[in-house]
């Protein structure tokens, strides 16, 4: 799917999630959502002669659901239409610093051109610190987003933090929660986007300062010197001997030898002519060491973006999603329930069918498999299930060697796709104190994220599913 299908997707899941009470949706409109979108991902699959896919359905679903709120709410129909803000800062940056480094009319006098030219230097020593940072950058294992790149992708990607008024309350609390679940999902298409800009403004910047150079040529006589109170001759030589070495060597322009660098310090009578060369030698210089690197930058987060645009990466495995495949008349969803070291009663195997239809529909079924024992290892897993489970009793304390190696099995077996159930039941018949509660959860959820898996505390006793 691509961008905005996702995002609609992702901004009815919010809706949904923070209407619990069916304020903003009722269950008719949740259920007209479903036929509808059932019948129309039916239609456009008939019309390109496939079979209809989860992915056309969630379209469709969110589309209708999107209209619907839209007509309900103005407020809500306005920040739908909203838009980020990398759609103006794409091109309105680039073409900022295309004026401005051609505006900068202090790189040389309006009649000579300094060999020693301050900006123009700076525009070259900056962009070789940048590749050798990104260079560095990437030879660091796991090395992230700084906070302030952090900050501008979230604030591109999810756009005004503040919400329009006169909405009810469900309805703000989903749209504040779909700002935060895009701006997480989004980042690495926004950072491709960013990157993509950055370097296309760079190369701007370097562009309208050889430009300037050139224009300025056309309508003053250039006479070439430099000047410094801690270099010499021999190492100014060297100095440009090495800045401008891609010039001379790959473009095949035209060098300069020790005694005529020493023969224009403006200590002696400055030439005349000859300012024409060093322009030459100063623009294919930024074109080869800042232009051209920054435009192949720029052509490869571009490609990056487009691609992730066209394939946005939406995990469709999540509950949510599984729920609604039985809305849009898949087969049935399979929960395949593992207890270890615990022995599951009547009354708690209702309450796993309970949680069976919260992860994948009401039409959910559950497969119970026997416990095992304590310190055994996970048996090999059959075909046929949706979604494998892992159940364990808050009352047992979670040892690293045991529970900590069978959830690391689980996770490897079920490529990281299992879920991590806790039954609070038999803690909370044991100990009344709630404060004693929340200590024992707190403990095995860090307990099972520091495995690789945050877990979901359930009670199956009552048959409800606690967050």
């Amino acid at each position: 799917m691509n961008e905005q299908v996702a995002r609609d997707i992702v901004l009815v899941r919010a809706i949904e999630t923070a209407d619990q009470k069916r304020e903003i949706l009722s269950e008719d409109d949740r259920t007209y959502a479903n036929r509808t979108a059932r019948e129309l991902a039916q239609w456009q699959a008939s019309e390109t002669g496939g079979a209809a896919t989860h992915a056309h359905f969630l379209q469709q679903r969110a589309e209708q659901i999107i209209r619907k709120l839209a007509q309900r709410h103005a407020a809500f129909a306005a920040f739908a239409r909203r838009g980020t803000g990398l759609h103006g800062l794409g091109w309105a940056l680039p073409l900022l610093a295309l004026l401005l480094g051609a505006g900068l009319d202090r790189i040389t006098d309006p009649h000579r051109v300094d060999l020693l030219s301050a900006p123009l230097l700076a525009i070259i020593g900056w962009n070789l610190l940048v590749y050798l940072v990104m260079l560095v950058w990437l030879c660091i294992p796991r090395a992230g987003t700084t906070k302030a790149r952090a900050a501008w992708i979230r604030r591109l990607s999810a756009g005004k933090a503040a919400m329009p008024r006169k909405m009810p309350h469900a309805l703000s609390s989903g749209l504040f929660s779909f700002m935060a679940d895009w701006a997480q999902l989004s980042a690495p298409l926004y950072a491709a986007r960013l990157s993509r800009t950055i370097h296309l403004s760079a190369a701007m910047f370097a562009l309208g300062a050889a430009i300037s150079l050139y224009v300025r040529g056309l309508m003053a006589q250039y006479a070439a010197g430099w000047e410094s109170t801690f270099l010499s001759a021999v190492q100014v030589h060297q100095l440009l001997s090495l800045l401008f070495w891609p010039a001379t060597h790959l473009l095949q322009l035209p060098g300069f030898t020790l005694n005529e660098v020493a023969a224009l310090h403006y200590s002696a009578a400055p030439a005349a002519a000859g300012g024409a060369r060093w322009v030459h030698l100063y623009a294919a210089t930024l074109a080869l060491l800042v232009i051209v690197p920054r435009l192949v930058l720029a052509g490869l987060s571009a490609l990056r973006a487009g691609w992730l645009a066209r394939r946005f990466p939406l995990d469709l495995d999540q509950p949510y999603f599984r729920q609604l495949s039985d809305a849009a008349g898949g087969e049935p969803g399979v929960l395949r329930v593992q207890p270890y070291s615990f022995t599951i009663d009547e009354a708690r195997a209702k309450g796993l069918a309970g949680v069976a239809a919260s992860l994948l529909g009401d039409r959910a079924r559950l497969q119970l498999l026997p416990s095992l024992a304590y310190g055994a290892e996970l048996p090999a897993q059959g075909e046929g299930s949706t979604l494998t489970a892992a159940l364990f009793s808050l009352a047992s304390t979670p040892e690293k060697e045991n529970h900590g190696a069978f959830i690391e099995q689980l996770l490897r077996a079920s490529g990281g796709a299992a879920v991590l159930l806790i039954d609070e039941s038999p803690f909370a018949e044991r100990a009344a104190d709630a404060q004693r509660l929340r200590q024992r959860v707190e403990l095995w959820r860090e307990f099972c994220i520091f495995h690789g898996k945050e877990p979901q505390i359930v009670n199956l006793l009552p048959q409800e599913v606690a967050p």
